[in-house]
């Protein structure tokens, strides 16, 4: 396809004319001219901000969007916050040429997702569901109903396929050019021909932007550059580790018989999708090793660019998806066409406000969805930056989760090698990133894996999910659905915590020393929970935003009067540290990142204390040393910070060890722990345990769109405190409004065979009431325990959860539960205080 059949026709480019007058002031600027920045432009617009100018460096939609297959199809994500941007897309786009008269092609001639083997079977049946219950319209059909739809499919190998009859396709510039032609009618000014060479900061804060004609002052930047944004985004320190990958598609010479009204068609099997495109066939792939493109740094230059295809490399690949469609193979091919797409590290797009620079946001890394997700994720941004704080959860794909390594060219070509092959695999559970690994590794990664230990990626971590008994883990294990070959060592882990004594490395949980004269003063502030109490006490606390929604979950340590140690999940590390900056203030307390500095070391259940007092001249008695004791102790020839405090359930200690002392102290507990039968656990058995208990984890089963009565963390929440805290007007207001509507409550399936992941739909009488946000299997318990958010359209109490029947939908069958909001194990807290 030619460059302006691509475009939608001849002259579409030319609607917006190059003006180098720039203004000398703006309130926002936004840097990148693809579907993304003109969303962010069209709905900054029509939020009523249109002192808003986007530069783009050469012409609308020269980077990706101008070569995007046009694909605007909503099924399968198991994302709320996803969904819910690509549902709003599709509508805008069927909108936009009402409110602008600018067409943008859409056409829901519906989309087919194919499934050849029992995995993708059962993951689509999973998405299907949850797809559902958040509104889409998809059905489940056979191959004979796929073939009358898409005649020339091979479906001689399909099980089955999934149906949404009102997805399509888009004619991505067009869909471009609509946007941008809704923001200037609001006001918003497009300059095209103009580049953004630096943005401007003072103390840490955005003033303006240079560019190739001039300073523009400004208060907000968005930076869009797409393929650009990592480059762009280094000049201020600003981690946004995309990388450009081949990306290709071949469209045949005219088919007879291809009816340009048929669905487009998806077989991640054969690596590809399939739709009508000018009498003939559009073939897409996403091959399962892909081939980086300039690590080095995109070309400023580059402007509706296209690479010289890889027919070797690709050969095989596109015989094996042309193979789904036979004809094609027969068929003269008129294009093969390999452009640039830019992938992220975690197949997440990297969103929001830069961690150090305030103001500084960023909408960048859409692997390959931008065009189907950017209607949504324009409106997203753009309320983000009007109100001071997003409206979806956003824990999945925050900028502040991003890391400075993985900026380095070497990581980021050998990561994007998979991330791409990733779109189209089977995702299964548990699944753990294979390249670019090793880098961070606690000082007892060799000890722990000469025990057996199978390490997965814990945000760049290498965490030790499970042991083999054998001493040897397999460098790779056969995923599946259902029980996987390590179940049995699993279910061991997690009785040795219930019933005597395990060790687990969580030397990766982010932990920052704040200390200084006002450290206890401002930490109150920004908890929830009363934490400058008494030194030598650990406390459970969230942090909230000034709507009374989580911003973290985690615990704050009083050390001394004026030395806190603040520790959080990996996961929320960025967060957490960017919340401290920006709300500490002008205090006279400074934050110090510890995490690679401290060991830790847990030690739990009924066991521990016999273990640890073996090793410690220290009274570990309940009542020398009572629950949420904080104190240093003795351990062998070393001194650790020892904390009384547990997330699985049972008596326990963390010990915060110096990194230089960390293997001593776990020689130590071995040498006195093994004839006691202490026994190495990991994450797996860490992630059964606390969900039987109930525990929460941030951006996991409760992210930033809960209020704490919600996610049932009211206790902690100290209101009597003098100085208040952040978001208290508003915890106040939610707590007198009396119980929540919707609340996060535990849920176990009766079966024991069945296995909840995550996006299960949850049954009330036969009705949806809400899904499972995350799970896990409850060893104990004797079934799978998941938490699951549910709105009961009334106050959700005990009493409207007995009154109720309840099922859990997996993967299309429904189960018989149990629902609480008490904790299903130990609910008085028993065994953690004894």
């Amino acid at each position: 396809m030619d460059r302006a059949e691509r475009e939608g026709g001849e002259g579409t480019l030319t609607t917006l004319i190059c003006m180098t007058d720039i203004p000398a002031r703006a309130r926002v600027v936004i840097i990148g001219g693809g579907v993304i920045g003109t969303s962010i432009a069209y709905h900054l617009g029509h939020l009523g901000w249109n002192d808003v100018v986007l530069l783009e460096r050469d012409r609308i939609t020269s980077g990706t969007t101008w070569h995007a297959a046009g694909l605007m199809t909503c099924f399968g994500s198991l994302s709320e916050t996803s969904m819910s941007m690509r549902q709003y897309t599709r509508g805008l786009y069927s909108r936009l040429e009402a409110e602008t008269g600018q067409s943008t092609g859409f056409k829901p001639v519906g989309f087919i997702e194919a499934a050849a083997d029992p995995g993708r079977l059962e993951e689509f049946r999973r998405v299907a569901a949850f797809n559902r219950h958040v509104g889409l319209n998809v059905e489940e059909i056979g191959p004979r109903e796929i073939v009358e739809l898409f005649p020339f499919a091979d479906v001689s190998d399909l099980l089955g396929g999934f149906y949404v009859p009102d997805d399509g396709r888009v004619n991505p510039v067009d869909a471009t050019m609509a946007l941008a032609k809704g923001a200037r009618m609001k006001g918003v000014r497009i300059i095209e021909g103009v580049s953004v060479d630096q943005v401007l900061t003072r103390d840490s804060r955005v003033v303006g932007v240079m560019t190739s004609a001039g300073d523009i002052e400004c208060e907000y930047i968005v930076n869009c550059a797409g393929m650009w944004a990592r480059q762009l985004g280094e000049r201020n320190g600003v981690a946004i580790p995309l990388q450009a990958a081949e990306h290709y598609y071949l469209i045949t010479e005219p088919i007879d018989g291809v009816d340009p009204d048929w669905p487009v068609l998806e077989d991640p099997s054969r690596h590809g999708y399939y739709r009508e495109e000018g009498s003939g066939l559009m073939i897409g792939l996403f091959e399962p090793v892909c081939a980086p493109w300039s690590v080095e740094g995109i070309p400023a230059d580059f402007s509706f660019g296209q690479l010289t295809p890889d027919w070797e490399r690709m050969g095989p690949y596109l015989e094996r998806a042309m193979s789904r469609v036979p004809i094609t193979l027969e068929s003269g091919i008129r294009t093969f066409f390999c452009g640039p797409e830019s992938f992220t590290p975690d197949l997440a797009p990297i969103v929001g406000e830069a961690p150090d620079i305030d103001n500084y946001f960023v909408a960048a890394g859409m692997n390959s969805v931008g065009i189907l997700t950017g209607g949504g994720m324009g409106r997203i941004v753009a309320q983000w930056i009007v109100d001071g704080h997003p409206d979806v959860d956003v824990t999945g794909f925050n900028v502040d989760r991003m890391q400075r390594f993985q900026l380095n060219p070497r990581y980021r070509a050998e990561r994007t090698v998979e991330t791409l092959g990733m779109v189209y695999q089977t995702h299964y559970p548990g699944r753990s990133m294979r390249t670019a690994r090793g880098l961070k590794r606690s000082p007892l990664h060799d000890r722990l894996a000469a025990r057996g230990a199978y390490f997965r990626d814990v945000s760049g971590w290498e965490g030790a999910d499970w042991y083999d008994p054998s001493g040897t883990a397999p460098e790779t294990v056969d995923l599946s659905w259902g029980r996987q070959s390590w179940f049995p060592q699993w279910a061991e882990e997690h009785r040795a915590i219930r019933e005597g004594v395990g060790l687990m490395d969580m030397s990766f949980m982010a932990k920052f020393l704040v200390q200084g004269r006002d450290a206890g003063r401002a930490l109150d502030r920004v908890s929830a929970n009363r934490v400058d109490g008494e030194p030598g006490v650990i406390t459970y606390t969230q942090w909230l935003n000034e709507q009374g929604t989580l911003e973290a979950d985690l615990t704050v340590t009083k050390l001394i009067d004026d030395r806190f140690l603040v520790v959080a999940s990996d996961t929320a590390h960025g967060h957490v540290s960017s919340w401290l900056r920006r709300h500490l203030g002008e205090s006279r307390a400074a934050v110090t990142d510890v995490t690679s500095g401290l060991a830790q070391i847990n030690v739990q259940g009924p066991g521990s204390r016999s273990l640890l007092q073996s090793l410690t001249s220290v009274d570990l008695s309940n009542e020398a040393f009572p629950f949420r004791t904080a104190r240093e102790i003795d351990l062998g020839f070393a001194r650790v910070l020892c904390v009384r405090i547990t997330y699985l359930g049972e008596l326990g200690y963390e010990l915060y060890v110096p990194t230089d002392m960390a293997v001593h102290v776990y020689e130590e507990l071995l040498g006195a722990g093994e004839p006691m039968g202490l026994r190495h656990t990991g994450l797996k058995a860490l992630a059964s345990l606390r969900m039987e208990k109930g525990y929460r984890d941030f951006g996991h089963d409760i992210d930033n769109t809960d209020t704490v009565f919600e996610a049932g963390l009211g206790f902690a929440v100290d209101f009597d405190k003098p100085a208040g805290f952040i978001g208290r007007d508003a915890a106040l207001r939610q707590r007198d409004a009396g119980p929540p509507h919707r609340r996060l409550v535990q849920v176990r399936l009766l079966d024991p065979d069945p296995l909840l992941h995550h996006a299960e739909i949850v049954l009330r009488d036969g009705h949806e009431v809400g899904y499972v946000r995350a799970a896990s299997y409850g060893h104990t318990l004797g079934g799978a325990v998941g938490l699951a958010m549910l709105d009961a359209g009334e106050p959700l109490t005990a009493d409207w959860l007995a009154a109720g029947e309840w099922e859990v939908d997996v993967a299309g069958q429904r189960h018989p539960a149990v629902t609480s909001l008490r904790p299903l194990y130990d609910p008085g807290n028993e065994r953690i205080r004894s």
